[in-house]
This record gives C-alpha cells, sequence and structure tokens, in this order.
C-alpha cells in the first residue's frame, strides 16, 4: 500500500514504507518515556507509544503514579493513510529536535489524564548492541534500541491535581527500539502464557549531575551474560562528553520483603569497562513504581501490543497497588524509581528487572513471576 510517506526519501528497501522487516508482522518501531522528581515526591509518569506497520495499527499508553496509585490511559488505532502521524486520538509525541527534543500531549479526554511535556536530553544518546535470538532455527528477536537521559518541563493533570514539571526537580529516561520483538505474553486471559526459568535481567538507567550509565544484562548463570550492553557518559570539566562501554557488571541484590511480587530493596553493582576504573553503584529502591501492564506489555486483558482494535479505541483505570488482586495482574514488569550513590554522588533513575525460577541466585522472589 502507498501512502504520503512514500514520497519522502528514506526508503531502505525495494517496498513502500507501509511494508517494513519483510513483511514480518512482528516488526515493530516503540517509543518510551519516564518521568520523576528527585526531591523524594511520590510521583512517576510513563508513557509510550508502539507502531506496527505490517499490522496496520498504532497504539498508546500513558499514566502516572502518585503515592499508591496508578492513573493509566491506553489507546489504539489503525494506520489508515495517516503513518507519519504519531499519534493515537488524544495522545501525539513529536520529535521537535532529533535525539535532542521531543513533545508529548495529552489533551483533555474521559480518562481525566492530561498532560503537556517536554523532553530535553541531558546526555547524547546510546545505541545498545544489537539484540539478535533464534529459538529452534527461527529468529525470535532482531531488536536496534537507543536510550538516553534528559530533563523535562511542562505540566500534568490527573483526577483534577496538577503537577508542574521543571528540568531542575524532574529527570528523566527515553528509548527508542525497532525490529522484530518477541512477544514475551503474560496475559493470563489470553493463553498461552510464557513460561520463562533460570535466568536474571534488569535494563536500568542512573542519571547523576555530571554523568549518566545505561545498563541491560541477560544471564543465566552469575557473571556469564549472554547479553550485556551498557554505556557510560561523563560530563567533563570543558563541557564536552566523554563515554565508556561497559564489558562486565557484578550485582548483590537485597529483595523487600513484599508478599505481593518481586521489588528490589537495595543492590550493589560494580561496573567494568573498557577503558579506565570500574565504579560502583549503589541501588536503593523508592516506593514509587509504574507498572507496564497498564501499558499493554505482554497483554493486558485480552489486549496485546500491535492488536487490532477498529479505527479508534481507548480505555482507563485506575490501580490500587495495595489491592493483591491489581498486583496479581501487574506482575513484576514495571519501571522502578531508584535513588543512586556512586563515589559521592547523588543521583536517581529507573530500573526494570526480574529473576525466574532456577536462577542460581535470588531464590526468595522466585515465587512470583519474573516478567
Amino acid at each position: 500500500m502507498l501512502t504520503a510517506q512514500d514520497d519522502l526519501i528514506g526508503h531502505q528497501t525495494p517496498a513502500p514504507f507501509a511494508t517494513s522487516g519483510a513483511g514480518d508482522a512482528r516488526f515493530t518501531e516503540r517509543y518510551w518515556y519516564t518521568a520523576h522528581p528527585i526531591d523524594g515526591s511520590e510521583l512517576l509518569f510513563d508513557a509510550g507509544l508502539g507502531y506496527y506497520p505490517n499490522k496496520d495499527v498504532m497504539d498508546a499508553f500513558a499514566g502516572l503514579t502518585i503515592g499508591r496509585r496508578q492513573y493509566n490511559f491506553r489507546a489504539s488505532r489503525r494506520l489508515g493513510g495517516r503513518p507519519l502521524e504519531t499519534s493515537v486520538g488524544p495522545f501525539r509525541i513529536e520529535i521537535v529536535e532529533g535525539m535532542k527534543r521531543h513533545r508529548l500531549t495529552l489533551v483533555e479526554n474521559p480518562s481525566g489524564i492530561s498532560f503537556s511535556l517536554e523532553f530535553e536530553a541531558s546526555f547524547p544518546s546510546a545505541q545498545e548492541k544489537q539484540n539478535y535470538r533464534e529459538r529452534d532455527g527461527l529468529v525470535e528477536e532482531d531488536l536496534a534500541r537507543v536510550s538516553q537521559f534528559g530533563r523535562w518541563r511542562g505540566w500534568i493533570v490527573v483526577d483534577g491535581r496538577r503537577f508542574n514539571v521543571e528540568p531542575a526537580m524532574w529527570w528523566g529516561q527515553r528509548d527508542r527500539s525497532w525490529g522484530l520483538r518477541s512477544e514475551m505474553r503474560t496475559d493470563e486471559t489470553r493463553p498461552p502464557v510464557a513460561t520463562h526459568r533460570n535466568f536474571f535481567w534488569t535494563w536500568s538507567m542512573f542519571q547523576f549531575e555530571t554523568s549518566a550509565l545505561s545498563i541491560f544484562l541477560k544471564e543465566r548463570s552469575p557473571g556469564k551474560p549472554h547479553y550485556l550492553s551498557g554505556t557510560e557518559f561523563k560530563r567533563e570539566s570543558d563541557g564536552s562528553v566523554s563515554h565508556r562501554e561497559v564489558v562486565a557488571v557484578e550485582h548483590r541484590i537485597d529483595w523487600a520483603n513484599d508478599p505481593l511480587g518481586q521489588t528490589i530493596a537495595n543492590g550493589d553493582l560494580t561496573f567494568q569497562f573498557d577503558r579506565g576504573a570500574p565504579r560502583q553503584v549503589k541501588m536503593h529502591g523508592l516506593p514509587t513504581r509504574f507498572y507496564l501492564k497498564a501499558g499493554m506489555y505482554g497483554g493486558l486483558q485480552g489486549w496485546t501490543h500491535g492488536d487490532d482494535r477498529g479505527d479508534y479505541y481507548a480505555a482507563h483505570d485506575v490501580w490500587n497497588l495495595d489491592d493483591p488482586a491489581t498486583r496479581e495482574v501487574a506482575r513484576t514488569l514495571s519501571d522502578h524509581v531508584i535513588k543512586l550513590e556512586s563515589a559521592g554522588d547523588v543521583g536517581f533513575g529507573i530500573s526494570e528487572y526480574g529473576v525466574a525460577t532456577g536462577y542460581p541466585l535470588y531464590e526468595g522472589p522466585q515465587k512470583f513471576p519474573a516478567l
């Protein structure tokens, strides 16, 4: 199918833009963002958008955790003749300046959530190593990802409450990915549910005033990762930014006595780099999390990323995060706000993580799902 996008340059295959990844239905492009204050306020903003050209679908989610309540909005539309528009109903992403400045808006809608926010990069973007995986001779995942740190400006309204967002106080992260993604279905209402054994993983983004560090670690045996990608940025005295690549990481995690799921209390990480001295980072899990099930990660009550819900469809809800039934649905996958200490510097960031049954360490939390 031809669209207006085909009048622009940028084709990389002898096919229209509406066909991507050799026509594989799994081909996905995603945006993801978080924003959180660094003064201890129990607030966390999350948003994302998915583009599925071979399914003729775009979907999006946004929400805010306030204390122990999580407010959620999600929507889906068919691409039709508007594949260029990164918008779904009242939600829109604008790339004001690539790799530098993005604008996110959600106009008034029945969810009671609205916002106008601008992300400005605080460090350069980091390209992760290609995430390629085969199973039984078939490509299960082949994904490129870029991550970046930044500061936020604007406002958020939730349930009649307005929060002003200023860059000195609101730090955050974003990522951008494209390629073939494994579905990792965890929605019990739409089986079969994927089962996971014998691994630990974390995708974490740590930010300090003059440095930042992103890490993606997957391992089945402690100290022997089958996937490791990470970058450290440091702002030098002359204003330039240097970077090093992570080549190894050691971890020791203390898990909270959370009766409802996997929750990191504290952690010690030691990073080795391609050059220079190692770096130790202490993690302290703060109370605030946004559970990504609300954005259809793994599927939620029959709605999975890329599902065709018609020309336009939207839903919203509010989750009580102390409710056992809600947490059972939400499972583990979440953006967890983390306070950090490293060589006298204090920082903040986000950690996503999980440990599956059979991994030799961290047996306690394995009674809960890893994702």
